[in-house]
């Protein structure tokens, strides 16, 4: 089967870091399933592990773990999702299931989880496997490049909606508006919030307000009003103190990213005191993925894409890094 492959990391900028390559096709395990891909969107995640920012703990590697295909065949044991059923796979590979973090529907906090594309190969790939218990079935209405965003973007995005603690009729500050941000605002504008977005890219700016956003700016600048809570979907730490600057009593900051730099020093009076608060967003549970996706129906979510084909992800990948992509970013694999 055909692959896109990381076998040595550094920047995506000097030069093609995933290569072309024949592998042979994985045949599924007791409890497993084969997905023939159809479509993989890209992550800010696959650029942090290809840059080096996350530690691998392997290579050679296929990353992607946005997937969207389905199932041509299944493991031992496995009576659900059947063959020929249309199923995402998301970053969230699997866990132990014992531990009290998995027994306290923190799953996401599991010791022993393994993630698509990083301890497990990923969607950049003509087939993938994935544990049966951890695929979701898309809700008719998505097509395939649509639902791809809704894997990683659209389920962080809501969670970070969640660890933020915003309530309907307060106003969000987004920080970055790549393709988890994009889903996140129809979220939040649909719970009824009013959302005061910050991004450097004109494009991006224009396609906040085509989707409802109520003021729109730099990270520096005041917006009309204080923000209750806000997300950071950039990895530029700076930007928490930028957030913390303009928020209200009792809110807080969610760091949505798996990496994020340097938060600068922040002084207690002028930026925490007053009960505000600064959180991490560790992955998602299953259950944030399937409360997401019938929300996504319910709504409905519009996701906005660009297509590359599978040889070219590292252009993908490339526009990614420099905000060239409104909205988000999918590879057609097959």
């Amino acid at each position: 089967m055909r692959a896109m492959q990381l076998v040595e990391v550094g920047s995506i900028d000097d030069g093609d870091r995933l290569r072309p390559v024949e592998l042979p096709e994985p045949e599924p395990g007791p409890g497993q399933v084969r997905i023939r891909v159809s479509v993989c969107g890209v992550c800010h995640t696959d650029l942090h592990e290809i840059e080096g920012e996350l530690a691998l703990p392997a290579l050679p590697l296929v990353p992607g773990h946005q997937v969207v295909g389905r199932v041509d065949r299944v493991g031992e044991g496995v009576t659900t999702p059947a063959v020929g059923d249309r199923v995402g796979m998301a970053w969230l590979h699997e866990t132990c299931g014992g531990c009290r973090f998995c027994a306290e529907g923190s799953e996401n906090l599991c010791g022993d989880a393994r993630f698509t594309g990083f301890d497990a190969p990923g969607g950049y790939a003509e087939a993938v496997l994935a544990p049966a218990a951890f695929v979701y079935p898309i809700p008719e209405g998505f097509p395939d490049l649509q639902a791809a965003p809704l894997l990683c973007a659209g389920i962080i995005g809501y969670r970070a909606l969640r660890c933020c603690r915003v309530r309907p009729g307060q106003r969000l500050g987004l920080y970055g508006f790549g393709a988890s941000a994009h889903v996140a605002i129809q979220v939040a504008l649909h719970r009824g919030c009013e959302v005061y977005v910050f991004t450097r890219s004109e494009g991006h700016r224009a396609l906040a307000r085509r989707l409802g956003a109520a003021w729109v700016g730099g990270a520096k600048d005041d917006p009309p009003h204080k923000i209750d809570a806000a997300i950071n979907f950039s990895p530029a730490g700076a930007l928490v103190v930028d957030a913390l600057r303009i928020m209200e009593r009792g809110g807080t900051v969610a760091l949505a990213g798996i990496y994020v730099d340097r938060i600068p020093e922040l002084d207690y009076q002028a930026h925490l005191y007053h009960e505000r608060s600064v959180t991490s967003v560790t992955a998602s549970t299953r259950q944030d993925g399937h409360e997401l996706l019938a929300l996504a129906a319910e709504i409905p979510i519009r996701t906005q894409v660009t297509t590359y084909p599978l040889d070219r992800v590292n252009d993908a990948l490339r526009d990614v890094k420099h905000s060239r992509v409104d909205g988000a970013a999918v590879v057609r694999v097959t």
